[in-house]
């Protein structure tokens, strides 16, 4: 799924894990040596060690005492303490979050309690970071490709920490976009790292929904060159976002296998259906699987006939039927 703008106010940032890499190392050299001076200790450890015992402090898992000697603490409480800590201020910021939304809502009107309108093309396309990385069970989306003349067309680096985590993302893209050789490629990459993908021929707006109480709506503006966005919150409209979301389409495969359909549906076969039903030209759809129009249109024909359709219309409908899209 390709990111776009949108920008939601950012909710106060809790301090990270006081915790490197290099942790466990100097806390496991700790264990052996301790009590020790601390500057006995750095004068023979690695240089990054330093840092490293600067997180072991702060997080208590390593205590100095008044005479700088450094003394080893068991880590499951001092860490737990320090989990504990950031729960709270958690809770805090969603308590405010709600106080002041219900201010916003006394001078903005009712729908402020559901709508939040997000200016400019660089806090929309933050918005769309937050609203993945703070995704806990899935993503879904409706891709016309990138408004903005300035938009990646490849998947962000959120979208491949989100499907590591296990995120589920499923998106349906409009057919046009597949006439854009960098954007099929782009496509691809993301159904091969994990996303499910649809196609549909037009589609009417472009938006992205995290959970389900999260839907985001890119309003491009005259021009082209920037675009604000609308974040839904839980409401009907969410719930209307929601409907319109994954009614048709056909999916997208990663593979590019072009083997002819001789055992129905071969990969490629599915992936012929799925360009026609996007409504893509012969020529088109040849230049995408690396044959001749002539090629396209022998197997299109011979799927008619194997399936009994009269139209291309009617090739998707049967496909469709079989289980083959």
């Amino acid at each position: 799924m390709r990111t776009e703008p949108s920008g939601v106010a950012s909710a106060p940032e809790l301090g990270p894990l006081p915790l490197t890499p290099d942790a466990a190392d100097v806390y496991g050299d700790l264990l052996k040596s301790a009590p020790i001076a601390q500057r006995e200790f750095l004068s023979t450890a690695a240089p990054q060690a330093a840092r490293a015992l600067a997180g072991l402090l702060n997080s208590g898992a390593v205590h100095r005492d008044p005479a700088g000697v450094l003394h080893v603490r068991p880590p499951r409480a001092a860490l737990e303490s320090w989990a504990a800590q950031r729960e709270m201020e958690a809770a805090q910021a969603r308590a405010a979050a709600e106080t002041l939304s219900g201010l916003y809502t006394a001078v903005h009107g009712t729908g402020a309690a559901f709508v939040e309108v997000i200016a400019g093309k660089h806090a929309a396309r933050e918005v769309f970071r937050q609203l993945q990385a703070g995704a806990h069970t899935e993503v879904r989306g409706l891709e016309r490709g990138p408004y903005l003349r300035d938009t990646a067309r490849v998947p962000e680096e959120v979208q491949y920490d989100a499907l590591r985590r296990g995120l589920r993302y499923r998106c349906v893209y409009e057919g046009e976009l597949l006439h854009d050789e960098a954007m099929l490629v782009a496509v691809r990459a993301a159904v091969g790292a994990g996303e499910q993908a649809r196609v549909f021929p037009e589609l009417p707006l472009k938006m992205m929904l995290t959970d389900a109480d999260r839907g985001l709506v890119i309003l491009p503006r005259a021009g082209g060159d920037d675009a604000d966005a609308m974040v839904v919150y839980p409401s009907r409209l969410l719930d209307g976002l929601s409907e319109l979301f994954w009614r048709l389409g056909a999916p997208i495969h990663a593979t590019t296998d072009t083997a002819e359909p001789d055992a129905e549906p071969t990969a490629a076969t599915q992936r012929l259906l799925a360009l026609l039903t996007a409504g893509l030209t012969d020529e088109a759809i040849a230049r995408d699987l690396g044959i001749s129009n002539r090629t396209v249109h022998r197997r299109v024909s011979r799927l008619q006939e194997l399936l009994g359709a009269r139209s291309r219309f009617q090739l998707g409908v049967q496909a469709t039927r079989r289980g083959w899209l």
